[in-house]
């Protein structure tokens, strides 16, 4: 993950490590990659739970996820954390900030940010 990211793409990583679960799930994956089943044994939550935790990190571009068959035939999921360095200061957020671009389609011209839904 690049560290000069736009407003949303920070607010998005600091979404996704902002919850108790995904920072395990961070803690688990730095030894390696592991399958769904496997991590959610590890931390001892359900794997739909899991999934949708995965599901946000995957979008922040913290993990990657890819399906592997096993010798006897079952497609199994895999995940890994993808390499990220980000450095959270003034100048990292000043710097999300400045990457605000205006919105052309809603004709006001601001540089205020817009979630990916088009709401403000």
């Amino acid at each position: 993950m690049d560290s000069a990211m736009d407003s949303e793409e920070l607010l998005s990583f600091l979404a996704a490590v902002g919850h108790a679960q995904r920072i395990r799930i961070i803690g688990e994956l730095a030894s390696g990659q592991l399958y769904v089943s496997e991590l959610a044994r590890r931390l001892g939550v359900s794997r739909p739970l899991l999934y949708m935790h995965l599901e946000r990190m995957e979008k922040a571009g913290l993990v990657v996820g890819r399906l592997e068959l096993s010798a006897d035939g079952k497609a199994l999921k895999y995940f890994e954390l993808a390499p990220f360095d980000v450095r959270l200061n003034v100048d990292t957020i000043s710097a999300a900030v400045r990457q605000v671009r205006p919105d052309p389609s809603d004709g006001t011209g601001d540089d205020e940010p817009h979630s990916a839904k088009g709401t403000p």
